[in-house]
């Protein structure tokens, strides 16, 4: 060990004496104060901004230091440039010069010239985290309540990647007596290594194998805080793995052994870092920490117990991956390792979930990505086969419309790209969506989990046959996209529900549903149905009714039975950029319970748009404990007793013509106890505000809260079990500690007055050891 010091002390002397290793220094240190100070700027700005772009003033760890535009990336993304200016010179000034051969004939050891020499690198690299330290320990102050586990763990990637291009350059520096050559070696092998990860990924085995090799965001999962023993142990194995090819060759140079042997040495080494690291991938021996203060690189409390109620067999998910479907890469074998990677949040609770993956091709069935038209004239294999040979994929890859339709009946799922879950017996789809974030989150997995454990899910029907709104149409003011939409990621059978209809003139209302919605019914209950719908209530069965203004004499005769009326008239609200009709309704506190995202909205004062709403009297003694939902506001809005010409001049308030301006509830809760249950209801004085149009409607420059809302009927309906909200608490780095005046004086501290002192150091080192 004295000796390995002494070496590793020699070298940094030689080092430090050497120009360009204080250059490589200042400009390092320079290149992240750089990085840093305009990420503060950017951040401090918004702040200043306020209004909209403080919207942006959130986990600002994150953002500044580990985003994609962050800190650590963008002086990550220069390591190359620094590391091999450094080692280009460790064994090859040696040779070079003819003092390897004095090191030969010595009582070192060659695996001591080795390790001192790395050892020197190691301190140097060490140094480098020091500088870019000097980042994040003025974040600390910058920043309110700093993310620290995060910055620690990233700095863990960022030494650990500065040691292993150290490793791979001290071997380049082997190979040559040119420090350049050296140099642009060390360019080459990093380059190698980031890109071997995209080789024969179509051959499963040597998928693995490549894909463990690559170098490429290795140090991604570090940088977001969590360290696993996999991506550690990989750094540990590629630095030893070069340290060991150093070591072959230095060795080599001093024996007389044939080609072929030395050749096996570095087989062998390499086969056996292969092998370690193909076994330490595995999820079943993988160890994880998550260093972030709110644990957000870990599933929710919920979903971990979810996840391990797997415990009697493996989960498996096998994917059907369309060719003819515009997401078709996907699930092609190249993109299979980055797919199961997003899976590794899982696998750390349930290791044993087996992957599949079935690629073929047939028609598709989504409008939006319905790009057969184009092939006029053409046959699907023949679509196929085109699309294929412009890819340079394999046709015999991909199963033909005869073979799919054997196996399962893709049609439902418009034949996009979709996971099926597998566990016993039982089997559902888990599906990707048309939006932002594309693939299932938390909340959509942990529902489809859910329905693979439970015998019995929530079901919803919705009652047909007097022309109320249609869950299967996707019209303005039809229920397709709350209910029965499958590309829409918080749809209800995409959230654990499962949704059908019911006509009470030819069937009886099930007794094992969850709810029953009765949607604006435009055509008079007959008296049969309307004896099934009062048995149904009187039974305690969840409801919901949607009224609408002019059906009063429709639903009223049903409202009757639970102490409730539609008023006659419209809600009036004239405004500037909507209809006169368009009232917009307070939530309150009560449906600011139904949810987290309700309160939130609540807490925002956001309002629920009910485009033309009647509102609600209840009698008080009607035996269930009322609640108002939404309420009208008396200040912009009144009843309107005679008819509401939307397209005539302007709507005024006239008393004489009967109108009312207070504030009336426009949805209530009703709850009551029936058979040892509580039984649910909701009535509201609108349909439209659960409709596709309103879902995601922008009326003017205002946001609505109709999603959270109407999302949130249903939880209680279904007493919260479902959806399965997975959503993690705030985070307090949501404050820039710093003022404007304050951060130019920063500037000039980190920019000028730092590399300055470094200069100087530098300088004076240099100076001095040439006088000696």
């Amino acid at each position: 060990m004295k000796t390995i010091i002494k070496i590793a002390k020699t070298e940094l002397r030689t080092l430090f004496y050497s120009p360009i290793v204080w250059f490589l220094m200042i400009a390092f240190l320079v290149q992240c104060a750089l990085a840093y100070m305009g990420l503060l700027e950017r951040y401090l700005n918004y702040q200043e901004a306020g209004g909209l772009s403080a919207t942006f003033i959130a986990h600002l760890t994150q953002r500044i230091f580990l985003s994609q535009d962050g800190f650590f990336n963008s002086v990550m993304d220069k390591l190359y440039l620094y590391i091999p200016l450094l080692t280009m010179g460790l064994i090859s000034r040696e040779t070079s010069s003819g003092t390897m051969r004095l090191l030969y004939s010595s009582p070192v050891k060659v695996w001591q010239i080795v390790l001192g020499k790395y050892a020197a690198t190691m301190v140097y690299s060490l140094m480098m985290v020091g500088i870019a330290g000097i980042c994040m320990a003025v974040g600390v102050f910058n920043i309110q309540s700093v993310d620290v586990g995060m910055l620690l763990s990233a700095t863990l990637g960022f030494y650990l990647l500065l040691c292993t291009y150290a490793a791979i350059g001290l071997f380049m520096s082997c190979l040559s007596t040119y420090q350049v050559v050296a140099a642009i070696s060390t360019f080459v092998a990093i380059a190698a290594l980031s890109y071997v990860g995209s080789l024969w990924q179509n051959i499963d085995f040597v998928r693995d194998l490549t894909y463990f090799l690559s170098l490429s965001g290795r140090a991604h999962k570090l940088l977001g805080g969590l360290i696993s023993t996999g991506d550690v142990l990989y750094f540990v194995l590629v630095t030893a793995m070069f340290l060991a090819f150093s070591y072959l060759k230095l060795k080599g140079g001093t024996e007389s052994k044939p080609m072929i042997v030395k050749g096996a040495r570095y087989v062998v080494v390499f086969v056996l870092v292969l092998l370690i690291g193909y076994f330490s991938s595995r999820p079943r021996f993988i160890g994880y920490y998550d260093a972030t203060a709110l644990k957000s690189n870990t599933l929710t409390p919920k979903l971990q117990d979810i996840t391990k109620a797997f415990n009697d067999g493996p989960l498996e998910i096998t994917v059907y991956n369309n060719l003819l479907n515009r997401n078709y890469y996907m699930g092609l074998p190249q993109a299979r390792n980055g797919f199961i990677g997003r899976w590794g949040t899982y696998l750390r609770f349930k290791s044993d979930i087996n992957f599949q993956f079935v690629n073929y091709y047939d028609s598709t069935y989504d409008d939006s990505q319905d790009d057969l038209k184009y092939y006029k004239g053409k046959s699907l294999k023949e679509i196929a086969e085109q699309k294929a040979k412009a890819q340079k994929l394999d046709i015999n890859i991909f199963k033909t419309p005869e073979e799919i339709r054997k196996m399962i009946d893709l049609k439902p799922e418009l034949g996009r790209f979709v996971m099926q879950l597998r566990y016993k017996n039982k089997t559902t789809f888990l599906r990707v969506f048309r939006d932002m974030e594309f693939f299932p989150g938390e909340s959509e997995i942990a529902a489809a989990f859910k329905r693979l454990q439970q015998s019995r899910m929530p079901r919803v029907a919705f009652l047909t046959g007097e022309l109320e709104r249609s869950i299967h149409n996707s019209g303005d003011r039809d229920y397709k996209k709350l209910n029965n939409e499958p590309t829409f990621r918080h749809a209800l059978i995409n959230q654990g529900f499962d949704v059908d209809t019911v006509n009470a003139q030819t069937a009886d209302i099930p007794t094992d549903i969850t709810a029953l919605v009765v949607a604006d019914p435009k055509a008079a209950f007959s008296e049969t149905v309307l004896i099934k719908l009062k048995k149904y209530i009187d039974n305690g069965g969840n409801l919901l009714i949607a009224g609408e203004p002019g059906k009063q004499a429709v639903l009223n005769p049903l409202l009757q039975s639970l102490g409730v009326q539609l008023m006659d008239g419209i809600i009036a609200q004239p405004g500037k950029d909507m209809a006169p009709d368009m009232a917009l309704s307070y939530l309150t506190s009560t449906a600011a319970a139904f949810t987290k995202q309700v309160g939130k909205a609540y807490k925002d004062s956001l309002r629920v748009s009910m485009p033309g709403a009647t509102g609600l009297t209840w009698d008080s003694n009607n035996g269930f404990t009322v609640k108002p939902l939404l309420m009208s506001d008396a200040t912009e809005s009144w009843i309107k007793k005679d008819r509401l010409v939307t397209d005539s001049g302007q709507i005024v308030f006239s008393a004489a013509n009967g109108d009312d301006r207070r504030s009336v509830p426009l949805a209530l809760s009703l709850s009551r106890k029936v058979h040892g249950r509580e039984q649910r209801i909701i009535v509201t004085g609108d349909a439209d505000c659960i409709s596709n149009s309103e879902l995601t409607a922008v009326h003017g420059d205002k946001q609505f809260a109709n999603f959270y809302f109407s999302t949130s009927l249903f939880s209680w309906l279904s007493y919260g079990e479902f959806p399965i909200y997975t959503i993690l608490p705030e985070g307090k780095d949501k404050k820039i500690n710093i003022t404007p005046s304050g951060l130019e004086v920063q500037k000039i501290f980190l920019l000028w007055v730092l590399p300055g002192l470094l200069l100087a150091l530098g300088a004076a080192i240099l100076i001095k050891r040439k006088r000696r």
